[in-house]
C-alpha cells in the first residue's frame, strides 16, 4: 500500500510517521508514504495555493489548479488508486471504510485548509469525500493521519495478531488487583480472576466498547 498526502504543512507528519507501528511497517515495506507540499505545483514566484472565493465571503480557499497538477503527477498508472478529500461535509469514516480502502494499491489524501477547497476538487478530482467527525479542524492533516492509521491496520503483517485489527474492544484490567483511588477500593472484577474462560468471555461480551 502506498499513501500520497497532499498538504501545505508537510512537517506536521514528521513525528507521526517516525514512531510506533507506522514506522515499523515502513521498514518492513508493508506501506510506503509520500508527503507532498502542494506549493511545488504552483507556477507563480510566491507559490500561491489559495485565493479569494468568487461571490465574496470570509477567508481564503485552496485553488483547484495546483491540486489537479499534483494528481496528474502522483496518480500511478498501475494498480488501483483512490483519491480522498477530507471535509466536514463528507461521509463519516467507519471501520468498514478502513477495510475497503486497504484493498487499494494507492491512496491519495488531499488535506484542505483555510475556508475549504475549490468545489471542483470534490466534483471532478476526488473519488470520495470523508469526514472523521461532526466537528471542524484547522485542516485535513489530522483526518489524514487517522485514516492512514486505520487503513494500515488492515494490511496483513501490520499487527502481530490478526484479530487485534478488527475485534471490538472490551473493558480490560491489569495488576494490581486492588488499588485505592480517591479513598475507594478500585477492584478488578472477580470473574476475570476466576480462571473460568466461559464466564470470562460472557463478561467481555457484556462489556464491549467501540474503538
Amino acid at each position: 500500500m502506498h499513501f500520497d498526502i497532499i498538504t501545505i504543512f508537510p512537517d506536521i507528519f514528521k513525528g507521526f510517521l517516525q514512531e510506533s507501528l507506522l514506522a515499523r511497517a515502513q521498514k518492513k515495506k508493508l506501506i510506503t508514504i509520500g508527503v507532498h507540499n502542494l506549493r511545488q505545483w504552483t507556477s507563480d514566484k510566491h507559490k500561491t495555493v489559495d485565493d479569494r472565493p468568487f461571490g465574496g465571503g470570509p477567508g481564503m480557499v485552496l485553488k483547484v489548479e495546483p491540486i489537479f497538477k499534483a494528481l496528474k503527477t502522483l496518480k500511478k498508472r498501475v494498480g488501483k488508486s483512490r483519491v480522498i478529500l477530507f471535509s466536514p461535509r463528507g461521509k463519516p469514516f467507519i471501520q468498514n471504510d478502513a477495510k475497503r480502502l486497504a484493498k487499494y494499491d494507492q491512496l491519495i489524501l488531499i488535506c484542505g485548509r483555510y475556508e475549504g477547497v475549490d468545489e471542483r476538487v470534490a466534483d471532478f478530482i476526488a473519488d470520495e469525500i470523508i469526514s472523521i467527525g461532526d466537528f471542524v479542524l484547522n485542516g485535513g492533516e489530522v483526518a489524514a493521519m487517522a485514516v492512514m492509521e486505520a487503513v494500515s491496520r488492515m494490511i496483513p503483517g501490520f499487527i502481530a495478531k490478526s484479530e487485534s485489527t478488527t475485534k471490538t474492544d472490551h473493558a480490560q484490567y491489569t495488576r494490581p488487583e486492588v488499588l485505592i483511588i480517591n479513598k475507594k477500593k478500585a477492584r478488578v472484577p472477580p470473574v476475570l480472576l476466576s480462571g473460568n474462560h466461559g464466564k470470562i468471555e460472557q463478561w467481555r461480551e457484556k462489556h464491549k466498547k467501540s474503538t
